[in-house]
């Protein structure tokens, strides 16, 4: 598994127009290549009207799974400009497809290369990016005189909190990088005065906003 990478936030959509032309970009994580491939037909099947329905996937810890398909524009103007983007912006797992509606002015090659690559730009800002970092889960259990000061204590910190669940005691699931396991737990002995147990549970991505 990878230590760190980035990925589109949520699944969405985003719609452009450009001299007339309207581009509908649709975008979902994608973490296999059958999951990319029905995302394309279900979107070619909403816009079967459409005059293009252009795709493109990279998946892979390695980018190892990649395809640029122009369902009928001019080669090379659709797929890999979209592909294109979606490397610079070093994103992976990510199927993308704009759809279009010709409007009744041709682009030009240029123009159609801009076009699709814009559309994909502006789509990956409205739905945001995600840097995914790979953590340790560490479970603390505190008892309820303490879990106030402590949760507030991680808020203030940056720790981000993976759940929270109450019983007899309370037990908070903290993301912990893997090279501050040993001092978060140092500082969540002496915060709480050694009134707290921890054991690690397992590794799990945590996702923070990418400006």
């Amino acid at each position: 598994m990878l230590e760190k990478y980035r990925t589109i936030k949520v699944a969405g959509q985003h719609e452009i127009v450009i001299e007339k032309s309207r581009f509908i970009c649709s975008m979902i994580r994608a973490t296999d290549e059958k999951t990319a491939q029905e995302f394309i037909q279900s979107i070619k099947k909403k816009y079967w009207n459409a005059s293009h329905n252009c795709s493109a996937y990279i998946i892979g810890e390695r980018d190892q799974y990649q395809k640029a398909q122009d369902d009928g524009e001019p080669s090379g103007t659709a797929g890999v400009p979209m592909l294109e983007v979606l490397k610079k912006k070093h994103l992976k797992d990510v199927a993308v497809v704009v759809t279009r509606y010709f409007g009744g002015t041709k682009l030009g090659a240029g123009g159609l290369v801009r076009a699709y690559s814009n559309s994909v730009s502006e789509a990956c800002k409205a739905v945001g990016i995600v840097e995914r970092s790979l953590a340790a889960i560490i479970s603390c259990t505190v008892d309820y005189a303490t879990h106030a000061k402590f949760e507030n204590a991680l808020g203030k910190t940056g720790y981000q909190i993976a759940n929270i669940s109450f019983t007899e005691s309370v037990t908070i699931d903290v993301y912990v990088e893997n090279s501050d396991v040993a001092p978060f737990q140092e500082w969540a002995i002496n915060l709480t005065s050694g009134q707290i147990k921890m054991i690690e549970v397992g590794k799990k991505y945590q996702e923070k906003d990418v400006n």
